[in-house]
């Protein structure tokens, strides 16, 4: 299972990178790995306001159908059109071209409550 040190992650299997003022988003690596096969992911509406915890979303795999919870609270500025087709993407490169989101966070003292690498480790 691979957690890389530069990002941020929810208690939720998200991680999270901060780039342009924007939040770079998806599932970990360990969050793919308990789904399985991706097969489907219902992305967030770009537009939308959302809160930190919120469901944006789902991932549907072959064993289950899982939430996507929002990392921090804002706007979703983009979203990943390439799962639409290639779901498989969250398995092949969750931290790469499995991103889901972009969020123009509005509430910077949310970056405070992700857990680093090493928090996100004693987690698991």
């Amino acid at each position: 299972m691979h957690i890389p040190e530069d990002l941020l992650y929810t208690p939720e299997h998200f991680w999270v990178r901060k780039e342009d003022g924007t939040a770079l988003c998806g599932i970990t690596d360990y969050a793919q790995g308990e789904l399985g096969d991706v097969v489907f992911v219902e992305l967030p509406k770009v537009g939308a306001k959302v809160r930190k915890g919120e469901r944006i979303g789902d991932v549907e795999s072959i064993k289950t159908v899982s939430n996507l919870y929002a990392p921090l609270s804002g706007e979703i500025v983009a979203v990943n059109e390439a799962l639409r087709e290639h779901p498989e993407l969250l398995n092949q490169d969750p931290y790469g071209k499995g991103w889901i989101c972009r969020i123009r966070c509005e509430d910077e003292g949310e970056w405070s409550t992700l857990l680093d690498a090493s928090a996100y480790r004693k987690l698991l």
